[in-house]
């Protein structure tokens, strides 16, 4: 039995350090590297992990990256279901730099996918769907695959399993196919995958709430979660839309703080709660694991602490404005 798919298809081995500053031509001594496993569905399925649920994360990986990711998914002992590929899984690298707080990010690209790997990954999907109850399609496509991979394999999933709920978090071509092809529950964008999307510069709060909430009009999606970096989150459904401002805390990474936004928000609904839990969970989860250093997640406690502690922020109520005749987004007031 298990709760929870999540998908991979571009993972990766992060690496992070630190160093005092970063200056081009010269050599930076650096901080000891800390190694984990990365990419979108793999971070969603080690911290729903953490928190309990029955997860099990497939992913597509080869060469001696890809052993070195699997053998650090062994190591904490989450269910996985790997594809194989002729390519070489890719390193993704981060670096801190201590003298500003300042975090630089390098994300390269990772092998392409044959068609046959394309196939075993669809088939996959659907061979392994089992009895979960939550899909999740997160992270980049690697080249190969197909521009509309999400919207296959959400297809795929849908079809050995009818009732289960489908989530994706991706960005540009990868996220407009995918709510195309509907069978999406849940998308989580953030405001710059939102702009992206809508085409909207989506300035203010009200404009943002709007074109979540434009999403679910369409019937692209049943729930939208706009994430909004330090100004908080927004969870909007069919019935209503909530606004949850970012927790205070200590930033040391901003490193899959998305991720366990999803995780956070997946486990909530998971296990009964409204949707105003659910964001403020899912935020707390955020929260967590930017107080980590480098590529590390938070686990169960700490997100436990940041739900209970809050600082006060609750989520609140929030209204959309009038629209105009064909759908769009009204003007601002001036």
């Amino acid at each position: 039995m298990i709760d929870v798919l999540t998908v991979t298809l571009n993972p990766a081995v992060d690496l992070s350090t630190a160093v005092d500053r970063i200056v081009d031509t010269h050599k930076l001594r650096c901080e000891v590297a800390q190694r984990d496993p990365g990419g979108g569905g793999i971070n969603v399925a080690r911290v729903l992990h953490r928190l309990g649920s029955e997860c099990v994360a497939l992913f597509a990986a080869g060469g001696a990256t890809g052993r070195i990711l699997s053998d650090l998914l062994d190591g904490e002992n989450l269910r996985t279901q790997r594809i194989d590929i002729e390519g070489e899984t890719r390193e993704n690298f981060s670096v801190k730099e201590t003298s500003t707080r300042r975090e630089y990010r390098f994300v390269l690209p990772g092998p392409a996918l044959a068609p046959s790997e394309w196939n075993a990954c669809l088939r996959g999907v659907s061979a392994h769907v089992g009895s979960a109850r939550f899909l999740v399609l997160s992270g980049s496509l690697p080249p190969g695959a197909p521009p509309d991979a999400y919207a296959q394999l959400a297809r795929a999933a849908t079809g050995a399993r009818p009732n289960i709920r489908v989530a994706v978090d991706a960005s540009g071509s990868t996220l407009a196919a995918a709510l195309d092809g509907g069978h999406v529950d849940i998308v989580k964008p953030s405001l710059n995958e939102l702009r992206e999307l809508t085409a909207l510069p989506l300035n203010d709060v009200d404009d943002q709430i709007d074109a979540a909430r434009m999403l679910i009009a369409q019937r692209k999606a049943m729930m939208v979660a706009l994430t909004l970096a330090d100004k908080g989150a927004v969870l909007a459904t069919h019935d209503e839309t909530w606004f949850m401002p970012a927790l205070k805390t200590e930033v040391r990474s901003a490193i899959g703080a998305g991720d366990s936004f999803l995780a956070g928000l997946i486990w909530a609904l998971d296990h009964g709660a409204v949707a105003s839990e659910a964001l403020a969970y899912a935020t707390a989860a955020a929260s967590a694991t930017m107080r980590q250093t480098g590529t590390r997640l938070c686990d169960a406690r700490d997100v436990a602490r940041s739900y209970a502690k809050g600082d006060g922020a609750v989520p609140t109520r929030a209204s959309a404005r009038p629209r105009h005749a064909h759908g769009e987004l009204a003007p601002s007031k001036q």
